[in-house]
């Protein structure tokens, strides 16, 4: 079901600095959801540019580890490669830096689906 254009090896990166929109309150650092949310939209950002008319993808799975806490002002990249096909799902392999510094790592797995609508 993936799409011709789809291929092993497709990377995608998103930055975002931290401020008080993405950071745990309790420890005013970088939170865990906001990580996650980054390194989805680096996913999503590998494959959407290679997608047939009418499809788009959404996450379903989500591994990942928090390694180090980032502090306000820092600027967070996370990059993703997409490593698997299999029918409508595709995986990635994901990371979140915080300048050199590995804050985060894991897989994601996202479907491949017909846009509603």
């Amino acid at each position: 079901m993936a799409g011709e254009k789809l291929s092993i090896g497709l990377k995608g990166e998103r930055e975002t600095v931290v401020g008080d929109h993405n950071v745990a309150g309790h420890v005013n650092k970088f939170s865990t959801p906001a990580m996650i949310g980054l390194m989805e939209g680096a996913s999503q950002q590998a494959v959407d540019a290679h997608l047939e008319a009418g499809q788009t993808t959404v996450g379903f799975i989500v591994n990942v580890r928090h390694l180090a806490p980032a502090s306000i002002g820092a600027t967070i990249v996370a990059r993703a490669e997409l490593t698997e096909m299999s029918g409508n799902k595709l995986t990635f392999t994901v990371e979140a830096y915080d300048g050199e510094n590995k804050i985060g790592d894991g897989t994601h797995v996202r479907a491949l689906i017909s846009r509603p609508g």
